[in-house]
């Protein structure tokens, strides 16, 4: 990967977390939930277009609704260790997670 693609994509992932992030935190101080949709856009930047990952990154397209909960409150949790995903599962809170899992889950299964 070249220089210039490899900006593009960090650039592209800090866009996408400080919009999501912003989003969130709005929503959170109006009591409301961010959409599905939006929530998992974060997901797309490392696991691919609704998780089909083409490279060595978890795919979360084969997974059920459970599992992805499973594994993002295991990261939450610090139960699964992780450089990354510890950092981002705990962003989100539990509803998110359920609310991203299913999206995902039904948005797969179709």
């Amino acid at each position: 990967m070249g220089l210039k693609t490899t900006l593009k994509v960090c650039l592209g992932t800090a866009f996408t977390v400080f919009a999501i992030s912003a989003t969130s935190v709005s929503a959170h101080a109006e009591g409301k939930m961010a959409s599905p949709q939006l929530l998992v856009s974060n997901c797309f930047n490392c696991h691919g277009y609704m998780g089909d990952s083409a490279g060595v990154i978890d795919e979360l397209s084969s997974l059920p609704e459970r599992r992805i909960v499973k594994k993002m409150v295991d990261f939450k949790s610090g139960e699964k260790p992780s450089t990354i995903m510890s950092r981002i599962a705990k962003g989100y809170s539990d509803s998110e997670i359920e609310a991203m899992a299913k999206y995902l889950a039904a948005a797969n299964a179709k």
